[in-house]
Formats: structure tokens, C-alpha cells, sequence
């Protein structure tokens, strides 16, 4: 499905406990009825209207001796002290 693709949902017998709490939340958080109860349904699958992150355009982009310096940073840090462990 298309990030911008507009999809509409008719549901019926929705339970006025659910209605209550959809529209109280709506009021309580300044957002419109439609954005909550779509907040709601997400919510419900696993899902999250945030956009994911993706490091694509930054992943394995440094020249190859600056990742050795890096990696080798890396693994001086991970190193323990075993004078501050005593």
C-alpha cells in the first residue's frame, strides 16, 4: 500500500464504552475523533503512525580506514578494566 494511499472504513456496532473513550481521548489530547480512533487501530495490530527509521542512506558510507578507526574505537571501549572491578 502506498505511504499516502486513503483508505475508508465503515464499522458498525461499535460499543458507546468504546465511542466514550474514543471521543473523551480526542478531547483530552486536542486531536480530531478520526486521528485517535486511527491512533487506536494501529495500536491494536502493532502498528504506529510514527515513520520508521531506516539508516539505509547512512549505513556503510564511511571510507574504509575511517570504519577500521571506528571499529577498532568500538572494541577499546568494550574492553573492561579489571582494576575497577575489585
Amino acid at each position: 500500500m502506498k505511504a499516502n494511499a486513503s483508505r475508508q472504513y465503515t464499522i458498525r456496532n461499535i460499543p458507546d464504552s468504546v465511542d466514550s473513550i474514543l471521543r473523551q481521548r480526542a478531547r483530552e489530547t486536542d486531536k480530531s475523533f478520526n486521528q485517535v480512533a486511527l491512533e487506536a487501530l494501529m495500536a491494536g495490530v502493532g502498528e504506529s503512525l510514527r515513520p520508521k527509521r531506516n539508516f539505509t542512506g547512512i549505513a556503510g558510507t564511511l571510507p574504509a580506514e575511517e570504519a577500521a578507526c571506528f571499529d577498532a574505537e568500538i572494541e577499546r571501549q568494550r574492553q573492561v578494566d579489571p582494576e575497577l572491578w575489585k
